[in-house]
């Protein structure tokens, strides 16, 4: 542990009286004072072979969505492909079977289409999740810490909870904010429990802005609250998404606070985000229950990382 760090703890431990439990506790992991993982500790491979089970149809969802260079992302995060070698007809061939072939190269921001939020993406004060400081693993050529080619495989139990049916609108309208209240009652309609190890994915209707009208789609979103979140946290989710860019509403809640719930989630509580989406299938199948597959790719000290997590019925 550096000096910065056990300082910055000390300082909490201190203030703890004037702070409140929350603002104390969440600096020490349940996994312990080294665990740079969170919640994917809770997988296991019962839950997996109890997942399994839920495979009824065979078939298969594509949960990411297509990501190009009129995606779009929150400022300044940009796509950029070129390809080189370019196989257009033309130049040398390789061998005197004449190969050819083209390679490409992407310029690009990794928190942009379909992604999940790294526990090193998002800290309060400059502390991220289990207390560790920045200090202790931003590197200009990768974190040290909270990579995300450090992730395992995430296969468990998918729980999708369609909110348009339960507001009766789709998409929802920017800035409605679902609670616990509203979860559970989502859940009870569609006669599905939440449990721990899940991933709990919502569908609001708003990812179909995305091609439509991307001005409004990046402008704000419906998504989940705050007390929402802690709820989810609570009951051992190990990754929440939703068909939005940012997971939990904005205009926030509450206007003083920036991205609470990825606070509350990322750094206080080690529980994973899963961004835009592809739901639409999914919802429009019914399909509440579902094994859930996720290797993320292993790009070292990666922040976040494009994904295409499956959903299997």
């Amino acid at each position: 542990m550096t000096i910065i760090r056990r300082v910055l703890l000390a300082a909490l431990i201190v203030a703890a009286g004037t702070l409140g439990a929350d603002e104390n506790d969440w600096t020490q992991s349940p996994w312990g004072p080294e665990d740079t993982l969170g919640a994917v500790n809770r997988l296991s491979p019962e839950l997996v072979l109890e997942a399994a089970q839920l495979i009824r149809t065979g078939k298969t969802y594509s949960l990411g969505v297509e990501t190009g260079a009129d995606t779009p992302a929150f400022p300044p995060r940009y796509f950029s492909m070129n390809i080189v070698q370019p196989g257009d007809g033309t130049g040398a061939t390789l061998g005197e079977n004449q190969a050819t072939g083209n390679d490409d190269m992407m310029v690009t921001w990794l928190g942009i289409g379909s992604q999940i939020d790294g526990l090193g993406h998002i800290g309060k004060n400059h502390v991220y999740y289990n207390g560790f400081h920045a200090s202790d693993f931003v590197s200009p050529t990768g974190l040290t810490k909270f990579g995300t080619h450090e992730l395992p495989p995430i296969v468990t139990r998918g729980v999708l909870l369609d909110m348009t049916r339960h507001y009766d609108m789709d998409p929802l309208p920017e800035g409605t904010a679902f609670n616990r209240k509203e979860i559970d009652a989502a859940a009870e309609a569609q006669g599905v429990e939440l449990r721990a190890g899940d991933v709990v994915l919502f569908h609001t209707g708003w990812q179909a802005l995305a091609e439509s009208d991307p001005e409004r789609f990046i402008s704000g979103e419906p998504g989940l609250g705050l007390e929402g979140a802690r709820y989810l946290a609570e009951l051992g989710a190990v990754a929440i998404g939703a068909d939005n860019w940012a997971l939990e509403p904005i205009p926030h809640e509450n206007p003083r606070l920036a991205f609470p719930v990825h606070v509350e989630l990322l750094a206080k509580r080690g529980v994973y985000i899963l961004e835009n989406m592809n739901t639409a299938e999914l919802a429009a199948d019914e399909g509440w229950e579902f094994l859930f597959v996720l290797g993320t790719p292993k790009f070292v000290g990666a922040v976040q990382m494009v994904i295409n997590p499956i959903a299997i019925r």
